[in-house]
């Protein structure tokens, strides 16, 4: 053999070595999925939580950070302001409580397009939005509420639907650290 293809041999097998210690280390990954739901469209939260309850059923542990107008999807129906500014509460006033009252990312016309998309949902027997979140809540996945985004908002704790943590950037990259996958919507 000569000196070049011993040189050549070297670098390969240097290749296959780095190669599988890569592999290694995403199949030491735990069994996990984490989302960033940013959007508090009615059609991408869907998809979050659709994602969500198909990683569940897959055996997979789910964590969704849920980020500025994503807090939307999360948000309960209705809840007090008092105590809160001037520029918090319209935030509030002006922001659709919980994920009955979202619009659609396109298609929305002025609210009839969720309206028309629910119903063609309920014609074709697809789980609604918020029966997605309970199932999602109730399976275990794992929901965090961004705490700077609520600050900035206005919104508390207690303005959340029940069981949702509160958490800042850490607790996401912890759980995106862990996972095999991690999604933005």
């Amino acid at each position: 053999m000569s000196d070049a293809q011993v040189t050549a041999n070297s670098g390969v097998t240097e290749k296959i070595k780095e190669l599988e210690e890569r592999i290694g280390k995403l199949e030491g990954k735990d069994n996990q999925l984490t989302m960033v739901l940013f959007s508090g469209d009615f059609d991408k939260a869907m998809a979050a939580f659709i994602i969500a309850n198909g990683a569940l059923a897959m055996g997979k542990d789910v964590t969704i950070f849920v980020t500025f107008w994503g807090l939307d999807v999360i948000k309960k129906a209705s809840f007090r302001t008092s105590g809160r500014g001037f520029l918090e509460k319209m935030v509030l006033w002006m922001r659709p409580k919980g994920a009955g009252k979202l619009a659609t990312s396109k298609m929305n016309f002025g609210g009839i397009g969720p309206r028309l998309f629910r119903y063609m949902m309920g014609k074709k027997n697809v789980e609604q939005l918020e029966s997605l979140i309970e199932m999602a809540r109730e399976f275990g996945v794992r929901i965090i509420g961004c705490q700077m985004s609520m600050d900035v908002m206005g919104m508390k704790k207690e303005d959340l639907l029940d069981g949702v943590e509160v958490g800042g950037v850490a607790a996401f990259l912890s759980s995106s650290y862990k996972s095999n996958t991690t999604l933005f919507i």
